[in-house]
């Protein structure tokens, strides 16, 4: 097996912080890091990528987006990613979920990780003038308390400014009808999301889900078509690619092995779903991503 996705935990030299603020200079300056930044990652923590000048792009998941001044990219905790060397400037935020439970109530902590869900909504913004001004301040105000003032109160302040940041972007998203605000759905959803994730190997059926969260199919199709506009098929679909992807990076299994693996009786039956869903091969997307 290869390690081509590194395994990135979260890792503060401020052994008493859930959080950090850094640049990209700083990142590509670094000497002592135990990782390649260009190679594809997978992160226990969440990260948020604001640019405030230059152009390059970014890969979620296997998905490249451009970056330029006023982008926010938001990558979730397990999510696969990997930096570019680009001529960017700007601001990378971590932090895990044991600091947003910490400093958000349990409704404001959902909503926010809302953001970070590629399923809900797109990872990256672009904001507007007046935006990306207000942004600026945010983090300039994060980045004093972080580095300067640094007393008994400064991560409740960053905690606060956070929560301020994180609703401008929410409020951004509704404005653009790129996030699902209904609560009728969502926490279903995000078990749905879980169980899919965690089992899609093992079983592709809606019923079987359905079963575990004690609802019928069609409800489970209810659910999905209300927040993402998908079936639940293509909902399972849809995760089911992306596990398949990342172990078709990660490891030298052959397509056989990864077929049996991702729960399909023959090999040719995961050929034929993985080029319905990418239009490449298995073998093609392996050597387009070494």
């Amino acid at each position: 097996m290869k390690n081509s996705i590194q395994q990135i935990k979260f890792n503060n030299k401020r052994k008493d912080s859930q959080f950090d603020l850094t640049t990209f200079n700083t990142i590509f300056s670094k000497k002592d890091l135990d990782h390649t930044l260009t190679d594809f990652q997978q992160i226990d923590f969440y990260m948020l990528i604001v640019v405030t000048g230059g152009t390059g792009k970014h890969t979620v998941d296997f998905t490249d987006y451009t970056l330029e001044q006023g982008t926010i990219l938001s990558i979730r905790k397990d999510q696969i990613h990997k930096f570019f060397k680009n001529e960017v400037q700007g601001y990378v935020l971590l932090f895990t979920d044991t600091f947003l439970l910490h400093f958000f109530n349990e409704v404001e902590a959902i909503k926010s990780l809302q953001l970070f869900n590629e399923l809900i909504s797109s990872p990256k913004i672009q904001l507007n003038t007046t935006d990306f001004d207000t942004t600026q301040k945010l983090i300039t105000e994060i980045k004093k308390e972080y580095y300067q003032i640094k007393d008994d109160h400064s991560m409740s302040v960053i905690g606060s400014l956070l929560h301020i940041l994180f609703r401008k972007m929410y409020r951004i998203k509704s404005l653009d009808n790129a996030i699902f605000s209904e609560k009728k759905y969502l926490s279903s959803f995000i078990h749905l999301q879980q169980l899919v994730e965690n089992q899609c190997f093992k079983t592709k059926k809606v019923s079987d889900y359905a079963s575990q969260m004690n609802i019928s199919s069609k409800t489970v199709n209810n659910i999905t078509n209300a927040v993402i506009h998908k079936s639940a098929k293509q909902f399972i679909d849809t995760i089911l690619i992306t596990q398949i992807k990342r172990l078709l990076i990660n490891t030298t299994f052959s397509i056989k092995e990864i077929a049996f693996q991702a729960g399909f009786e023959e090999t040719t039956n995961l050929y034929k779903f993985f080029k319905k869903n990418t239009l490449l091969t298995p073998e093609v997307f392996r050597k387009l991503n070494q």
